[in-house]
């Protein structure tokens, strides 16, 4: 669901949650153990977020909306992120929706390719 490469001392993470990348408790325990791991790597430099397929995150996994949360709840992915003792650029492409788009901006920079679309469908 979440692979790691290196480039050097960068390291990426790309998601591979098809059909629209969601957030699932699956997808958010492997960025956790993924986060924790580079981020206590000293020879990462640098970490890119990105994801496969034709859209970045389309959101929380709606398959998931019915069940009691399970961790790990996604702030504390966020928190992750955002605490990282090096930077997090969010590569984002397609469409970046609710919990994807708050993905991205736990990031401590975003890079959009053009026609990127980004939303929050839950506020009105």
């Amino acid at each position: 669901t979440v692979s790691l490469s290196r480039q050097g001392p960068v390291a990426i993470l790309t998601i591979d949650n098809p059909p629209v990348n969601a957030l699932s408790r699956a997808v958010r325990a492997r960025l956790c153990a993924l986060a924790e791991e580079v981020n206590s790597d000293g020879e990462v430099r640098a970490v890119v977020l990105g994801a496969a397929g034709r859209l970045f995150v389309g959101g929380a996994d709606i398959s998931e909306f019915d069940r009691p949360p399970e961790p790990p709840q996604l702030p504390e992915l966020l928190a992750l992120i955002e605490s990282a003792p090096k930077p997090w650029i969010a590569a984002i492409h397609g469409t970046a929706l609710g919990g994807g788009l708050e993905l991205a901006l736990a990031c401590h920079c975003r890079v959009a390719a053009h026609g990127t679309t980004f939303g929050l469908p839950e506020v009105t």
